[in-house]
């Protein structure tokens, strides 16, 4: 593995591995920084229970998201289909729930319930899978491929619904979506537990390091052996079936599905993976990463709306900033390949 990625990158392995600890601790000190100036700005307006409880409901679906746009990254692609496929998924289930949920609880209530779940979910692998087979089999540009999946998933759901919003799911999914275990908000768990297991499934298994090895380099990590177009396939596969999940969250929180729902959230997942450290030609980054630059951006945007800020200018903001820290990294990188032939 070290050899293919020695390949793409001077140095080897140590310069990633410096890089992603200095993006950790680069982080969590703007991060600190962040509360201190607005804890001096807004004090107890930003860091009391009900602004914090606000926060942890609002992170774990656009986390969930940011970690199905992680995924392609790290293997160099993109997938721009994520919230329509979160949107499809909801509705779907949506649907599921009211053709097949009967109305008194029981044993046959929950069943119906995990029916329509597993279900959505099962589409969402569809999705992936017809992306991957695009992307790996016929050679099409992540970026064409999953504009286009994103194009015909969103006109599918807006055919199904008129636009319309689709609400009144069983108690157990609003639970899901707004109510709390020990204090600590479902929604939050489940985006822990969530992190942690892609965490270990990119860090510390055979698929993890083949995603890691075609984002570094695909054509000699193919010359190596490895039959890259199947991992391509499964990356989709993955990131459509976190999507699948984001879109369950975002269902739960919100009592209701509907096509058109967290439009604004792909801009931001990107934004959140770039920030935390994850390379957009892929090859490298840690879900360590993203989790920080999602604790900054959520903390800044919660900042904002206290603050009055437009909508408008907080995405003008974003746009920025993400032009921004990709135009650094890539000087940076060139900084460094010049200095090691200097």
């Amino acid at each position: 593995m070290s050899a293919v990625r020695g390949a793409s990158r001077p140095g080897g392995l140590a310069p990633v591995i410096r890089r992603i600890g200095v993006v950790n601790s680069r982080l969590t000190a703007l991060l600190l920084l962040l509360v201190l100036v607005f804890g001096v700005v807004l004090g107890n307006a930003l860091f009391n229970g009900a602004s914090i409880r606000s926060m942890a409901y609002q992170l774990p679906e656009l986390g969930i998201l940011s970690l199905a746009m992680m995924v392609p990254l790290l293997s160099g692609g993109l997938d721009l289909s994520i919230i329509s496929t979160a949107n499809l998924v909801a509705l779907t289930v949506a649907f599921l729930f009211h053709a097949l949920v009967p109305h008194q609880p029981g044993v046959l209530w929950i069943v119906m319930q995990l029916v329509a779940i597993l279900a959505g979910l099962a589409l969402a692998c569809v999705i992936g899978l017809v992306n991957g087979l695009i992307i790996a089999r016929l050679e099409v540009s992540p970026i064409l491929t999953t504009l286009g999946a994103m194009t015909l998933v969103k006109g599918i759901s807006i055919g199904l619904t008129h636009g319309n919003v689709v609400t009144g799911f069983p108690a157990t999914m609003v639970f899901i979506g707004n109510g709390a275990i020990a204090g600590v908000p479902l929604v939050m768990l489940i985006f822990i537990a969530v992190a942690a297991v892609m965490s270990v499934i990119l860090n510390h298994t055979s698929f993890g390091h083949l995603v890691t090895m075609v984002g570094s380099n695909e054509e000699a990590t193919r010359y190596s052996g490895v039959h890259t177009k199947r991992t391509l396939v499964k990356v989709y596969i993955a990131s459509s079936l976190l999507a699948g999940i984001g879109g369950l969250i975002m269902m739960a929180r919100f009592n209701s599905a509907n096509a058109a729902y967290g439009e604004s959230y792909l801009l931001i997942t990107i934004l959140a993976a770039v920030l935390g450290g994850i390379s957009p030609s892929g090859g490298f980054g840690k879900v360590t990463g993203l989790v920080i630059a999602l604790v900054i951006l959520q903390l800044i945007s919660t900042a904002f709306n206290l603050m009055n800020f437009s909508q408008f200018l907080t995405l003008t903001i974003w746009g920025g900033t993400l032009i921004a820290v990709a135009g650094l990294g890539r000087i940076r990188e060139r900084l460094r390949f010049l200095q090691r032939f200097n």
